[in-house]
């Protein structure tokens, strides 16, 4: 199993999500709380705030743990971790990503979402 860490950033009651331009076809053009896997001697919130720094540019702070999906995919098991985080600095600069946009919570899963993210999508919809 590979663990994955992913952030939920705020802004305005809205959350960032970013399309994919990497990854296999099960990920490949998908949107996601962006994020990435957790490296050996790496904690979790070490990994999601190096992640967005490769990814973005960007400096966060991971707050906290928020919840988990376990998911199956073809070639891979995967735990995806999502991670309350707050924006420090930085632009956006997109790396692994074609788009990147500001979701209302509400409108979250009219996106074509990766499998793993979907289900961190349907809670934050109902607790947020």
């Amino acid at each position: 199993m590979i663990t994955v860490v992913a952030a939920l950033i705020r802004k305005e009651n809205k959350v960032l999500l970013a399309k994919r331009s990497t990854g296999d076809e099960n990920v490949f053009g998908k949107w996601e709380f962006p994020g990435g896997k957790v490296e050996a001697n790496e904690t979790e919130k070490q990994a999601i705030e190096r992640e967005i720094k490769e990814e973005f540019e960007m400096n966060i702070k991971a707050k906290k743990f928020i919840i988990n999906n376990v998911c199956e995919y073809p070639n891979k098991i995967v735990d995806l971790r999502l991670y309350e985080c707050e924006y420090i600095s930085g632009d956006f600069k997109l790396h692994d990503h074609f788009e990147y946009s500001w979701v209302n919570v509400d409108k979250i899963l009219e996106y074509d979402l990766a499998p793993a993210d979907i289900p961190l999508a349907k809670y934050l919809k109902e607790n947020l």
